[in-house]
């Protein structure tokens, strides 16, 4: 079993093409898509493991050099030459070729249950979640397809039965096989050479020890998570096989925006609709937060644009504190206006004349002024 072959891809495949071959090819044979299909079910978890192995680099490099990757038997099977047989002549379709008989000596078949254990993959998963969240922290759940310890054979790959005669070798402990004219033997790699047999491959996961299901896991969200976080649920992942240790879950936060608060940092940003009146005379105003309403004093005269804080109403942060609630003051201008507040209106201008353009146009000039004077300076 070739897992580049399994994946479609070539030796010298990156991490990005073996992902995309992985993604590509499990939601061809997904169970879920496929229920009931015991063959994509099986194809399913080759998928999976060539994928685990291929991904991890140290497993990976001992695949590519012939080590450990696949499952080992205690003892390797060496096939012998026990005798030549002339009268064994394959023609046609039982002709063997060279790659072939190769294939067989340099490859034994494992013995059933043997290999070392190996590591679950890690999992990984995007969670959305509303702006409300970051301040107040919660519990959501994220559902992932994840492969299991088969319930049938409690993950070992084997159903025990009756120990009785090996029916691969009719218990003679060995295999035999001709290839034109010469007959070659090797021990049964499915009695280890014993003859006997007291297990079968499990049906229910077809001998591999594991098998897929989809999943509710809890994820818990701390107050002031932020957008992007990334959130680490151990042993959610994928079950190893073989005894070995389970994978984890990787949850990607992803915050959606909010129509009328952002964050910045830890603080609360907001911009609040003062009326003209409101700004010119003052005014006491209440202003909705994420922890309830704020009152806020506007003093007479304020600006569009001017900002107003509420200290540790904002985020929580990781060190027990908190960021700020700011406020920022946006002038509206009435959509309506009747004949008689036309008239107070003229009447204010007439009694204040004063130009803001021209006092901004001295700003500007001003301000001008200074560059030069700091670029002489610098020169």
């Amino acid at each position: 079993m070739d897992f580049y072959v399994i994946l479609g891809i070539g030796p010298d495949a990156s991490a990005a093409d073996i992902k995309r071959a992985y993604r590509r090819l499990s939601r061809r044979y997904h169970p879920g898509i496929n229920p009931g299909d015991r063959t994509a079910q099986e194809m399913f978890s080759r998928i999976s493991e060539a994928y685990e192995v291929l991904m991890d680099p140290h497993r990976r490099q001992e695949y590519d050099t012939g080590g450990a990757a696949q499952p080992q038997a205690p003892q390797p099977d060496v096939p012998q030459f026990t005798e030549f047989d002339f009268s064994m002549r394959a023609h046609g379709a039982q002709a063997s070729t060279f790659s072939e008989l190769f294939a067989e000596v340099l490859n034994p078949v494992p013995v059933a249950g043997a290999g070392r254990p190996e590591s679950g993959a890690d999992l990984h998963a995007t969670l959305a979640v509303p702006f409300e969240v970051q301040f107040t922290g919660d519990e959501r759940q994220v559902v992932v397809t994840r492969q299991v310890p088969c319930g049938a054979c409690r993950g070992t790959g084997l159903r025990v039965t009756v120990e009785g005669r090996c029916p691969s070798c009719e218990g003679r402990g060995q295999t035999r096989w001709a290839r034109g004219h010469m007959v070659f033997a090797k021990d049964c790699g499915a009695c280890g050479g014993t003859g006997r047999r007291r297990s079968d491959a499990c049906a229910a996961c077809m001998g591999h020890g594991r098998a897929v299901r989809s999943e509710a896991v809890l994820v818990r969200l701390p107050a002031g998570i932020r957008d992007g976080t990334r959130l680490r649920v151990p042993e959610a992942g994928n079950a190893g096989r073989h005894g070995g240790t389970t994978g984890d879950l990787y949850v990607t936060i992803q915050v959606a925006p909010h129509a009328f608060f952002r964050r910045e940092g830890d603080d609360v940003l907001c911009t609040i609709p003062v009326a003209v009146h409101e700004a010119v005379l003052g005014a006491r105003i209440e202003v909705p937060a994420l922890d309830g309403a704020i009152r806020l004093n506007l003093p007479p005269g304020t600006q569009g644009g001017r900002q107003f804080r509420a200290r540790e109403r904002g985020f929580p942060t990781a060190g027990g504190g908190a960021g700020d609630f700011i406020a920022e003051v946006r002038i509206v201008l009435p959509s309506t206006i009747d004949d008689r507040s036309r008239e107070l209106i003229r009447e204010f201008g007439r009694l204040n004349p004063g130009d803001v353009r021209k006092d901004f146009a001295l700003r500007v000039e001003e301000a001008g002024g200074q560059d030069e004077v700091s670029k002489a300076g610098r020169t």
